[in-house]
Protein backbone atom coordinates (compact mmCIF):
# COMPACT_ATOMS: atom_id res chain seq x y z
CA UNK A 1 0.00 0.00 0.00
CA UNK A 2 2.75 2.48 0.92
CA UNK A 3 4.80 1.51 -2.16
CA UNK A 4 1.79 2.13 -4.37
CA UNK A 5 1.19 5.53 -2.75
CA UNK A 6 4.86 6.51 -3.18
CA UNK A 7 4.82 5.42 -6.82
CA UNK A 8 1.63 7.38 -7.49
CA UNK A 9 3.06 10.46 -5.78
CA UNK A 10 6.26 10.22 -7.83
CA UNK A 11 4.28 9.73 -11.03
CA UNK A 12 2.07 12.70 -10.21
CA UNK A 13 5.11 14.88 -9.53
CA UNK A 14 6.78 13.88 -12.81
CA UNK A 15 3.56 14.41 -14.74
CA UNK A 16 2.95 17.81 -13.16
CA UNK A 17 6.52 18.88 -13.89
CA UNK A 18 6.23 17.73 -17.52
CA UNK A 19 2.95 19.57 -18.08
CA UNK A 20 4.29 22.74 -16.43
CA UNK A 21 7.47 22.57 -18.51
CA UNK A 22 5.53 22.15 -21.76
CA UNK A 23 3.25 25.07 -20.86
CA UNK A 24 6.24 27.27 -20.03
CA UNK A 25 8.03 26.36 -23.26
CA UNK A 26 4.93 27.10 -25.31
CA UNK A 27 4.26 30.40 -23.55
CA UNK A 28 7.81 31.79 -23.63
CA UNK A 29 9.41 30.63 -26.85
CA UNK A 30 11.69 33.62 -27.21
CA UNK A 31 10.95 34.44 -30.84
CA UNK A 32 9.06 37.39 -32.28
CA UNK A 33 5.54 36.65 -33.51
CA UNK A 34 5.01 37.18 -37.21
CA UNK A 35 2.49 39.98 -36.83
CA UNK A 36 4.93 42.03 -34.75
CA UNK A 37 7.64 41.61 -37.35
CA UNK A 38 5.28 42.58 -40.17
CA UNK A 39 4.08 45.66 -38.24
CA UNK A 40 7.61 46.85 -37.51
CA UNK A 41 8.77 46.26 -41.07
CA UNK A 42 5.75 48.11 -42.48
CA UNK A 43 6.37 51.08 -40.19
CA UNK A 44 10.02 51.10 -41.28
CA UNK A 45 9.11 51.04 -44.96
CA UNK A 46 6.57 53.84 -44.59
CA UNK A 47 9.12 55.95 -42.70
CA UNK A 48 11.82 55.34 -45.32
CA UNK A 49 9.48 56.18 -48.20
CA UNK A 50 8.23 59.29 -46.42
CA UNK A 51 11.79 60.49 -45.80
CA UNK A 52 12.76 59.97 -49.43
CA UNK A 53 9.59 61.10 -51.18
CA UNK A 54 7.73 63.18 -48.59
CA UNK A 55 7.98 66.58 -50.26
CA UNK A 56 7.07 65.16 -53.67
CA UNK A 57 4.10 63.24 -52.29
CA UNK A 58 2.90 66.32 -50.41
CA UNK A 59 3.10 68.43 -53.57
CA UNK A 60 1.27 65.76 -55.60
CA UNK A 61 -1.49 65.65 -52.98
CA UNK A 62 -1.86 69.42 -52.93
CA UNK A 63 -1.95 69.54 -56.75
CA UNK A 64 -4.66 66.87 -56.83
CA UNK A 65 -6.75 68.72 -54.27
CA UNK A 66 -6.31 71.94 -56.23
CA UNK A 67 -7.58 70.27 -59.41
CA UNK A 68 -10.60 68.78 -57.64
CA UNK A 69 -11.56 72.02 -55.92
CA UNK A 70 -10.98 74.04 -59.10
CA UNK A 71 -8.21 76.18 -57.72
Amino acid sequence: MIRTTIRLAALLQVSTHTVARRWHDRRDRGDVPGWVLITVMTAGLVSAIWLLAGPTLTQMFQDALGKVSGG
